[in-house]
Protein backbone atom coordinates (compact mmCIF):
# COMPACT_ATOMS: atom_id res chain seq x y z
CA UNK A 1 0.00 0.00 0.00
CA UNK A 2 1.57 3.71 -0.83
CA UNK A 3 2.47 7.78 -2.20
CA UNK A 4 5.19 10.72 -2.17
CA UNK A 5 6.52 14.75 -2.38
CA UNK A 6 8.36 17.94 -2.64
CA UNK A 7 7.65 21.82 -2.03
CA UNK A 8 4.90 22.59 -4.49
CA UNK A 9 6.89 24.76 -7.36
CA UNK A 10 6.73 25.18 -11.28
CA UNK A 11 8.92 22.89 -12.32
CA UNK A 12 11.55 24.07 -15.21
CA UNK A 13 13.11 21.81 -17.17
CA UNK A 14 15.83 21.78 -19.61
CA UNK A 15 15.55 20.81 -23.14
CA UNK A 16 17.95 20.99 -25.56
CA UNK A 17 17.00 22.70 -29.09
CA UNK A 18 17.71 21.71 -32.55
CA UNK A 19 20.68 23.40 -32.83
CA UNK A 20 22.11 21.70 -29.63
CA UNK A 21 22.06 24.32 -27.76
CA UNK A 22 19.54 24.52 -24.45
CA UNK A 23 16.54 26.88 -23.70
CA UNK A 24 14.22 26.33 -20.40
CA UNK A 25 10.79 26.01 -20.68
CA UNK A 26 8.27 26.13 -18.07
CA UNK A 27 6.31 22.69 -17.10
CA UNK A 28 3.51 21.73 -15.11
CA UNK A 29 3.82 21.67 -11.09
CA UNK A 30 6.04 18.25 -10.45
CA UNK A 31 3.75 16.03 -8.78
CA UNK A 32 5.70 13.35 -7.38
CA UNK A 33 3.25 10.87 -5.89
CA UNK A 34 0.39 11.49 -3.43
CA UNK A 35 -1.42 14.68 -4.90
CA UNK A 36 -1.68 18.08 -3.71
CA UNK A 37 -5.26 18.10 -3.91
CA UNK A 38 -7.66 16.18 -3.77
CA UNK A 39 -10.91 15.73 -5.48
CA UNK A 40 -14.44 14.20 -4.82
CA UNK A 41 -13.67 10.90 -5.60
CA UNK A 42 -10.68 10.76 -4.50
CA UNK A 43 -11.95 12.03 -0.66
CA UNK A 44 -14.82 9.16 -0.54
CA UNK A 45 -12.29 6.78 -1.77
CA UNK A 46 -9.80 7.38 1.57
CA UNK A 47 -12.54 7.59 3.70
CA UNK A 48 -14.12 4.45 2.67
CA UNK A 49 -10.92 2.69 2.94
CA UNK A 50 -10.54 4.24 6.34
CA UNK A 51 -13.45 2.77 7.45
CA UNK A 52 -13.93 -0.79 5.61
CA UNK A 53 -10.14 -1.81 5.05
CA UNK A 54 -9.90 -3.41 8.47
CA UNK A 55 -13.22 -5.00 8.28
CA UNK A 56 -12.46 -6.60 5.33
CA UNK A 57 -9.41 -8.31 7.03
CA UNK A 58 -11.42 -9.33 10.14
CA UNK A 59 -14.39 -10.87 7.05
CA UNK A 60 -11.66 -13.18 5.49
CA UNK A 61 -10.39 -14.06 8.56
CA UNK A 62 -13.43 -14.61 10.74
CA UNK A 63 -14.76 -16.61 7.17
CA UNK A 64 -12.07 -19.27 7.92
CA UNK A 65 -12.46 -19.29 11.47
CA UNK A 66 -16.37 -19.57 11.69
CA UNK A 67 -17.50 -20.81 8.54
CA UNK A 68 -14.20 -23.20 7.08
CA UNK A 69 -12.80 -20.19 4.47
CA UNK A 70 -16.74 -19.85 2.71
CA UNK A 71 -16.81 -15.89 1.90
CA UNK A 72 -20.05 -16.51 0.81
CA UNK A 73 -22.07 -18.30 3.48
CA UNK A 74 -21.61 -15.51 6.18
CA UNK A 75 -23.55 -13.29 3.90
CA UNK A 76 -26.20 -15.72 2.57
CA UNK A 77 -26.78 -16.28 6.76
CA UNK A 78 -27.18 -12.98 7.42
CA UNK A 79 -29.33 -12.32 4.54
CA UNK A 80 -31.83 -15.85 5.78
CA UNK A 81 -31.90 -14.30 9.52
CA UNK A 82 -29.80 -17.02 10.63
CA UNK A 83 -27.24 -14.76 12.19
CA UNK A 84 -26.34 -11.43 12.81
CA UNK A 85 -23.99 -9.21 12.54
CA UNK A 86 -23.53 -9.01 16.68
CA UNK A 87 -23.55 -12.82 16.81
CA UNK A 88 -20.58 -13.16 14.57
CA UNK A 89 -18.38 -10.68 16.69
CA UNK A 90 -19.07 -12.16 19.57
CA UNK A 91 -18.12 -15.70 18.61
CA UNK A 92 -14.73 -14.49 17.17
CA UNK A 93 -12.10 -14.40 19.53
CA UNK A 94 -11.58 -11.22 21.51
CA UNK A 95 -7.97 -9.00 22.62
CA UNK A 96 -6.16 -11.08 25.05
CA UNK A 97 -3.25 -10.01 27.31
CA UNK A 98 -1.06 -13.19 26.81
CA UNK A 99 -1.67 -12.11 22.69
CA UNK A 100 -0.78 -8.50 23.31
CA UNK A 101 2.60 -10.04 25.38
CA UNK A 102 3.44 -12.07 22.35
CA UNK A 103 3.21 -9.03 19.43
CA UNK A 104 5.12 -6.75 22.13
CA UNK A 105 8.09 -9.10 22.81
CA UNK A 106 7.75 -9.63 18.75
CA UNK A 107 8.04 -6.06 18.09
CA UNK A 108 10.46 -4.93 20.40
CA UNK A 109 12.71 -7.83 19.07
CA UNK A 110 12.57 -6.75 15.65
CA UNK A 111 13.23 -2.63 16.22
CA UNK A 112 16.07 -4.44 18.70
CA UNK A 113 17.56 -6.22 15.72
CA UNK A 114 16.96 -3.26 13.36
CA UNK A 115 18.36 -0.58 15.27
CA UNK A 116 21.14 -2.62 17.46
CA UNK A 117 22.48 -5.19 15.45
CA UNK A 118 24.46 -3.37 12.60
CA UNK A 119 24.85 -6.02 9.39
CA UNK A 120 27.78 -8.24 9.40
CA UNK A 121 26.36 -10.53 6.75
CA UNK A 122 27.81 -8.32 4.22
CA UNK A 123 30.98 -9.50 5.28
CA UNK A 124 30.81 -13.24 4.80
CA UNK A 125 28.06 -13.33 1.67
CA UNK A 126 29.07 -12.41 -1.76
CA UNK A 127 27.40 -10.30 -3.89
CA UNK A 128 25.07 -9.72 -1.17
CA UNK A 129 24.81 -5.31 -0.36
CA UNK A 130 24.11 -4.65 2.97
CA UNK A 131 25.13 -2.30 5.66
CA UNK A 132 24.90 1.76 5.17
CA UNK A 133 23.38 2.48 2.16
CA UNK A 134 22.29 5.85 0.49
CA UNK A 135 18.91 5.79 -0.30
CA UNK A 136 17.35 7.89 -3.58
CA UNK A 137 17.01 11.58 -3.52
CA UNK A 138 14.04 13.13 -2.10
CA UNK A 139 12.17 15.61 -4.06
CA UNK A 140 13.49 17.93 -1.96
CA UNK A 141 17.16 16.65 -3.03
CA UNK A 142 18.16 15.14 0.23
CA UNK A 143 19.82 11.52 0.41
CA UNK A 144 19.13 9.65 3.19
CA UNK A 145 21.20 6.65 4.70
CA UNK A 146 20.00 3.36 5.72
CA UNK A 147 21.07 0.47 7.49
CA UNK A 148 20.19 -2.68 5.84
CA UNK A 149 20.17 -5.42 7.84
CA UNK A 150 17.26 -7.40 7.07
CA UNK A 151 18.50 -10.44 5.72
CA UNK A 152 20.50 -11.17 9.14
CA UNK A 153 17.11 -9.94 10.88
CA UNK A 154 15.82 -12.61 8.86
CA UNK A 155 18.29 -15.15 9.79
CA UNK A 156 18.38 -14.63 12.89
CA UNK A 157 14.55 -14.88 13.52
CA UNK A 158 14.30 -17.67 11.73
CA UNK A 159 17.36 -19.58 13.51
CA UNK A 160 15.86 -18.79 16.79
CA UNK A 161 12.19 -20.32 15.78
CA UNK A 162 13.80 -23.84 14.79
CA UNK A 163 16.58 -23.49 17.05
CA UNK A 164 13.16 -23.28 19.63
CA UNK A 165 10.93 -25.83 17.58
CA UNK A 166 13.49 -28.76 17.71
CA UNK A 167 15.50 -27.96 20.76
CA UNK A 168 14.05 -25.13 23.45
CA UNK A 169 10.58 -25.62 23.12
CA UNK A 170 9.64 -22.36 24.45
CA UNK A 171 6.56 -21.95 22.74
CA UNK A 172 4.13 -23.77 20.36
CA UNK A 173 5.37 -23.76 16.31
CA UNK A 174 1.52 -23.27 16.33
CA UNK A 175 1.77 -19.97 18.78
CA UNK A 176 0.72 -17.94 16.10
CA UNK A 177 -1.98 -19.67 14.44
CA UNK A 178 -3.55 -19.95 17.55
CA UNK A 179 -3.35 -16.66 18.83
CA UNK A 180 -4.53 -15.38 15.06
CA UNK A 181 -7.55 -13.34 15.77
CA UNK A 182 -6.34 -11.72 19.13
CA UNK A 183 -2.95 -10.88 17.22
CA UNK A 184 -4.87 -8.69 14.52
CA UNK A 185 -6.88 -6.60 17.20
CA UNK A 186 -3.02 -6.05 18.78
CA UNK A 187 -1.84 -5.47 15.01
CA UNK A 188 -4.50 -2.84 14.19
CA UNK A 189 -3.47 -1.13 17.62
CA UNK A 190 0.28 -0.42 16.02
CA UNK A 191 -1.32 0.19 12.72
CA UNK A 192 -3.17 3.08 14.18
CA UNK A 193 -0.60 3.89 16.65
CA UNK A 194 2.10 4.61 14.37
CA UNK A 195 -0.17 6.32 11.59
CA UNK A 196 -1.33 8.54 14.17
CA UNK A 197 1.97 9.09 15.52
CA UNK A 198 3.23 10.12 12.45
CA UNK A 199 -0.01 12.66 11.44
CA UNK A 200 0.79 14.56 14.50
CA UNK A 201 4.51 14.54 14.04
CA UNK A 202 4.36 15.83 10.48
CA UNK A 203 2.66 18.65 12.17
CA UNK A 204 4.47 19.55 14.81
CA UNK A 205 7.77 18.02 15.12
CA UNK A 206 8.96 17.07 10.70
CA UNK A 207 12.00 15.53 10.36
CA UNK A 208 12.35 17.56 6.91
CA UNK A 209 9.93 20.08 6.46
CA UNK A 210 10.94 20.22 2.50
CA UNK A 211 9.77 16.85 2.40
CA UNK A 212 6.35 17.15 4.11
CA UNK A 213 3.31 17.46 1.75
CA UNK A 214 0.05 19.02 2.76
CA UNK A 215 -3.22 18.87 0.68
CA UNK A 216 -5.78 20.67 3.21
CA UNK A 217 -7.64 17.68 3.72
CA UNK A 218 -6.96 15.67 7.02
CA UNK A 219 -8.80 12.47 6.17
CA UNK A 220 -6.02 12.26 3.13
CA UNK A 221 -3.21 13.88 4.55
CA UNK A 222 -3.72 10.71 7.33
CA UNK A 223 -4.17 8.02 4.75
CA UNK A 224 -1.76 8.90 2.68
CA UNK A 225 0.97 9.93 4.82
CA UNK A 226 2.50 13.86 5.13
CA UNK A 227 6.26 13.52 5.64
CA UNK A 228 8.03 11.34 3.20
CA UNK A 229 10.67 9.86 5.47
CA UNK A 230 9.70 10.60 9.34
CA UNK A 231 12.11 9.30 12.02
CA UNK A 232 13.17 9.68 15.32
CA UNK A 233 16.48 10.08 15.65
CA UNK A 234 18.94 9.40 12.58
CA UNK A 235 18.56 5.31 12.02
CA UNK A 236 15.33 4.63 13.42
CA UNK A 237 13.23 5.00 9.85
CA UNK A 238 9.68 4.21 10.09
CA UNK A 239 9.07 3.93 6.15
CA UNK A 240 11.60 0.86 5.90
CA UNK A 241 11.00 -0.43 9.52
CA UNK A 242 7.45 -1.01 8.92
CA UNK A 243 7.71 -2.09 5.17
CA UNK A 244 10.16 -4.50 5.79
CA UNK A 245 10.07 -5.22 9.41
CA UNK A 246 8.29 -6.66 11.36
CA UNK A 247 5.37 -7.58 8.80
CA UNK A 248 7.81 -8.90 5.87
CA UNK A 249 10.14 -11.23 8.60
CA UNK A 250 6.75 -12.76 10.00
CA UNK A 251 5.34 -13.70 6.56
CA UNK A 252 7.07 -16.96 6.61
CA UNK A 253 6.43 -17.59 10.24
CA UNK A 254 3.32 -17.26 9.66
CA UNK A 255 3.74 -20.03 7.14
CA UNK A 256 5.49 -22.21 9.32
CA UNK A 257 2.98 -21.99 11.70
CA UNK A 258 0.20 -22.76 9.39
CA UNK A 259 2.40 -25.99 8.41
CA UNK A 260 2.76 -26.77 12.38
CA UNK A 261 -0.54 -26.66 13.21
CA UNK A 262 -1.76 -28.68 9.95
CA UNK A 263 0.70 -31.27 10.79
CA UNK A 264 -0.69 -31.32 14.51
CA UNK A 265 -4.23 -31.69 12.67
CA UNK A 266 -4.01 -33.89 10.23
CA UNK A 267 -0.53 -35.71 10.72
CA UNK A 268 0.95 -34.86 7.68
CA UNK A 269 1.67 -31.64 5.77
CA UNK A 270 0.34 -31.76 2.09
CA UNK A 271 2.20 -30.88 -1.03
CA UNK A 272 0.14 -27.55 -1.65
CA UNK A 273 1.32 -26.30 2.00
CA UNK A 274 5.08 -27.02 1.23
CA UNK A 275 4.31 -25.24 -2.61
CA UNK A 276 3.10 -22.06 -0.55
CA UNK A 277 5.85 -22.02 1.91
CA UNK A 278 8.67 -22.37 -0.86
CA UNK A 279 7.12 -20.31 -3.14
CA UNK A 280 6.40 -17.25 -0.74
CA UNK A 281 10.03 -18.16 1.03
CA UNK A 282 11.51 -17.43 -2.09
CA UNK A 283 9.89 -14.16 -2.62
CA UNK A 284 10.49 -13.13 1.21
CA UNK A 285 14.07 -14.07 0.64
CA UNK A 286 14.35 -11.96 -2.27
CA UNK A 287 13.11 -9.06 -0.56
CA UNK A 288 15.62 -8.91 1.74
CA UNK A 289 18.39 -9.77 -0.44
CA UNK A 290 18.13 -6.73 -2.65
CA UNK A 291 16.92 -4.81 0.57
CA UNK A 292 19.35 -2.10 -0.79
CA UNK A 293 17.76 -1.89 -4.37
CA UNK A 294 14.33 -1.35 -2.59
CA UNK A 295 15.34 1.90 -1.45
CA UNK A 296 15.28 3.02 -5.22
CA UNK A 297 11.64 1.31 -5.40
CA UNK A 298 8.16 3.49 -5.33
CA UNK A 299 7.52 2.39 -1.99
CA UNK A 300 10.38 4.36 -0.37
CA UNK A 301 11.25 6.93 -3.19
CA UNK A 302 7.92 7.90 -3.96
CA UNK A 303 5.44 6.81 -0.76
CA UNK A 304 4.61 9.37 2.09
CA UNK A 305 4.35 7.50 5.40
CA UNK A 306 0.86 7.74 6.86
CA UNK A 307 -1.90 5.18 7.79
CA UNK A 308 -1.94 3.71 4.16
CA UNK A 309 1.89 1.90 4.95
CA UNK A 310 1.30 1.85 8.42
CA UNK A 311 -1.97 0.10 9.14
CA UNK A 312 -1.42 -1.65 5.65
CA UNK A 313 1.97 -3.09 6.88
CA UNK A 314 0.81 -3.99 10.31
CA UNK A 315 -2.57 -5.60 9.29
CA UNK A 316 -2.96 -6.16 5.65
CA UNK A 317 0.42 -7.25 4.61
CA UNK A 318 0.55 -9.97 7.12
CA UNK A 319 -3.39 -11.13 7.52
CA UNK A 320 -4.29 -11.36 3.60
CA UNK A 321 -0.90 -11.79 2.00
CA UNK A 322 -0.50 -14.98 3.77
CA UNK A 323 -4.53 -16.10 2.97
CA UNK A 324 -3.54 -19.47 1.10
CA UNK A 325 -1.70 -20.63 4.11
CA UNK A 326 -4.19 -20.74 6.51
CA UNK A 327 -7.04 -21.77 3.70
CA UNK A 328 -4.82 -24.84 3.72
CA UNK A 329 -5.14 -25.75 7.34
CA UNK A 330 -8.93 -25.58 7.07
CA UNK A 331 -8.89 -27.41 4.04
CA UNK A 332 -6.17 -29.61 3.34
CA UNK A 333 -5.06 -30.15 -0.44
CA UNK A 334 -3.07 -33.02 -1.69
CA UNK A 335 -1.99 -31.88 -5.32
CA UNK A 336 -1.47 -33.95 -8.01
CA UNK A 337 2.08 -34.33 -9.58
CA UNK A 338 0.93 -32.61 -12.51
CA UNK A 339 -0.75 -29.89 -10.89
CA UNK A 340 1.85 -29.29 -8.21
CA UNK A 341 4.69 -29.20 -11.13
CA UNK A 342 2.69 -26.40 -12.69
CA UNK A 343 2.38 -24.33 -9.90
CA UNK A 344 6.00 -24.95 -9.16
CA UNK A 345 6.76 -24.15 -12.78
CA UNK A 346 4.67 -20.90 -12.91
CA UNK A 347 6.11 -19.48 -9.63
CA UNK A 348 9.19 -20.22 -10.28
CA UNK A 349 9.09 -18.87 -14.25
CA UNK A 350 7.20 -15.74 -12.47
CA UNK A 351 9.86 -15.20 -9.92
CA UNK A 352 12.65 -15.52 -12.46
CA UNK A 353 10.85 -12.36 -14.67
CA UNK A 354 10.33 -10.56 -11.54
CA UNK A 355 13.96 -11.14 -10.67
CA UNK A 356 15.43 -10.74 -14.06
CA UNK A 357 13.86 -7.50 -15.44
CA UNK A 358 14.32 -5.45 -11.85
CA UNK A 359 18.35 -6.98 -12.35
CA UNK A 360 18.41 -5.72 -15.67
CA UNK A 361 17.66 -2.02 -14.47
CA UNK A 362 19.75 -2.49 -11.59
CA UNK A 363 22.80 -3.43 -13.70
CA UNK A 364 21.86 -0.82 -16.56
CA UNK A 365 21.90 1.84 -13.39
CA UNK A 366 25.02 0.51 -11.61
CA UNK A 367 26.99 0.53 -14.90
CA UNK A 368 25.42 4.15 -16.46
CA UNK A 369 24.18 2.11 -19.61
CA UNK A 370 28.28 0.75 -20.19
CA UNK A 371 26.94 -3.45 -19.95
CA UNK A 372 25.35 -5.82 -21.54
CA UNK A 373 21.78 -7.22 -21.33
CA UNK A 374 20.94 -10.18 -23.71
CA UNK A 375 23.99 -9.55 -25.41
CA UNK A 376 23.37 -6.30 -26.70
CA UNK A 377 24.92 -2.87 -25.44
CA UNK A 378 21.56 -1.24 -23.89
CA UNK A 379 19.03 1.17 -25.52
CA UNK A 380 17.44 4.21 -23.44
CA UNK A 381 15.82 7.20 -23.42
CA UNK A 382 17.40 10.35 -21.79
CA UNK A 383 15.33 12.51 -19.11
CA UNK A 384 15.84 15.30 -17.39
CA UNK A 385 14.05 16.67 -14.34
CA UNK A 386 14.53 19.06 -12.05
CA UNK A 387 14.17 18.25 -8.56
CA UNK A 388 12.45 20.82 -5.43
CA UNK A 389 15.80 22.43 -4.49
CA UNK A 390 16.19 23.62 -8.01
CA UNK A 391 18.72 21.13 -9.15
CA UNK A 392 19.07 19.58 -12.78
CA UNK A 393 18.99 15.85 -13.17
CA UNK A 394 19.32 13.33 -15.41
CA UNK A 395 17.64 9.83 -15.57
CA UNK A 396 17.92 6.70 -18.29
CA UNK A 397 15.33 4.78 -19.00
CA UNK A 398 15.60 1.56 -20.16
CA UNK A 399 14.03 -0.21 -23.69
CA UNK A 400 16.01 -2.90 -24.16
CA UNK A 401 15.77 -6.71 -22.86
CA UNK A 402 12.61 -7.01 -20.42
CA UNK A 403 12.40 -3.02 -20.35
CA UNK A 404 11.96 -2.94 -23.92
CA UNK A 405 8.83 -6.06 -23.65
CA UNK A 406 6.83 -4.01 -21.49
CA UNK A 407 7.40 -0.73 -18.79
CA UNK A 408 6.78 -3.07 -16.23
CA UNK A 409 7.64 -6.22 -16.96
CA UNK A 410 8.86 -6.84 -13.23
CA UNK A 411 4.96 -6.56 -12.38
CA UNK A 412 4.18 -9.14 -14.61
CA UNK A 413 6.17 -11.79 -12.93
CA UNK A 414 5.09 -10.53 -10.19
CA UNK A 415 1.60 -11.65 -10.76
CA UNK A 416 2.56 -14.85 -12.37
CA UNK A 417 3.95 -15.87 -8.61
CA UNK A 418 0.94 -14.56 -7.14
CA UNK A 419 -0.88 -16.63 -9.17
CA UNK A 420 0.93 -19.86 -8.72
CA UNK A 421 0.17 -19.27 -4.81
CA UNK A 422 -3.32 -19.50 -5.40
CA UNK A 423 -3.41 -22.58 -7.91
CA UNK A 424 -1.47 -24.42 -4.93
CA UNK A 425 -4.92 -24.34 -3.18
CA UNK A 426 -7.00 -25.96 -5.83
CA UNK A 427 -10.19 -24.59 -6.60
CA UNK A 428 -12.38 -25.14 -4.23
CA UNK A 429 -12.88 -22.15 -2.72
CA UNK A 430 -12.56 -18.47 -3.66
CA UNK A 431 -11.17 -17.08 -0.52
CA UNK A 432 -7.18 -17.97 -1.69
CA UNK A 433 -7.93 -16.38 -5.22
CA UNK A 434 -8.53 -12.78 -3.32
CA UNK A 435 -4.31 -12.47 -3.37
CA UNK A 436 -4.01 -12.69 -6.91
CA UNK A 437 -7.11 -10.32 -7.42
CA UNK A 438 -5.78 -7.88 -5.41
CA UNK A 439 -2.75 -8.06 -6.61
CA UNK A 440 -3.88 -7.07 -10.05
CA UNK A 441 -5.70 -3.86 -8.81
CA UNK A 442 -2.60 -3.40 -6.86
CA UNK A 443 -0.34 -3.65 -9.38
CA UNK A 444 -2.10 -1.65 -12.17
CA UNK A 445 -2.73 1.00 -10.20
CA UNK A 446 0.58 1.28 -9.12
CA UNK A 447 1.21 1.18 -13.20
CA UNK A 448 -1.19 3.77 -13.83
CA UNK A 449 -0.09 6.06 -10.85
CA UNK A 450 3.77 5.75 -11.44
CA UNK A 451 3.07 6.79 -15.20
CA UNK A 452 1.52 9.74 -14.06
CA UNK A 453 4.04 11.46 -12.10
CA UNK A 454 6.40 9.77 -14.42
CA UNK A 455 4.88 12.02 -17.37
CA UNK A 456 4.56 15.25 -15.10
CA UNK A 457 7.89 14.83 -13.56
CA UNK A 458 9.69 14.13 -17.14
CA UNK A 459 7.17 15.60 -19.57
CA UNK A 460 8.01 15.54 -23.17
CA UNK A 461 11.04 12.55 -22.73
CA UNK A 462 8.12 10.54 -21.27
CA UNK A 463 5.98 10.92 -24.40
CA UNK A 464 9.22 9.54 -26.10
CA UNK A 465 9.63 6.86 -23.63
CA UNK A 466 6.19 5.38 -24.44
CA UNK A 467 6.27 5.22 -27.98
CA UNK A 468 9.48 3.22 -28.11
CA UNK A 469 7.60 1.08 -24.87
CA UNK A 470 4.28 1.55 -25.91
CA UNK A 471 2.28 -1.60 -23.28
CA UNK A 472 2.50 -1.81 -19.68
CA UNK A 473 2.08 -5.23 -18.74
CA UNK A 474 1.23 -7.66 -21.41
CA UNK A 475 2.69 -7.00 -25.09
CA UNK A 476 -0.23 -6.43 -27.65
CA UNK A 477 -2.52 -6.24 -25.17
CA UNK A 478 -2.13 -3.72 -21.99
Amino acid sequence: MNSAVAMEATRRRTQPSPNGKTSKEEEQPAQWGRAWEVDWFSLISVIGLLCFAPFIVFYFVMACDQYQCSISQPLFDLYRGETTLLSIWSRSPSFTWSAAKIYAIWVAFQVFLYMLVPDAVHKFIPGYVGGVQDGARTPAGLINKYEINGLQCWLITHALWIANAHYFHWFSPTIIFDNWIPLMWCANILGYTVSSFAFIKAYLFPTNSEDCKFTGNIFYNYMMGIEFNPRIGKWFDFKLFFNGRPGIVAWTLINLSYMAKQQELYGHVTNSMILVNVLQAIYVLDFFWNEAWYLKTIDICHDHFGWYLGWGDCVWLPYLYTLQGLYLVYHPVQLSNGHALAVLLLGLIGYYIFRSTNHQKDLFRRTEGSCSIWGRKPTYIECLYRSADGGVHRSKLLTTGFWGVARHFNYTGDLMGSLAYCAACGFGHILPYFYIVYMTILLVHRCVRDEHRCSSKYGRDWKRYTDAVPYRLIPGVF
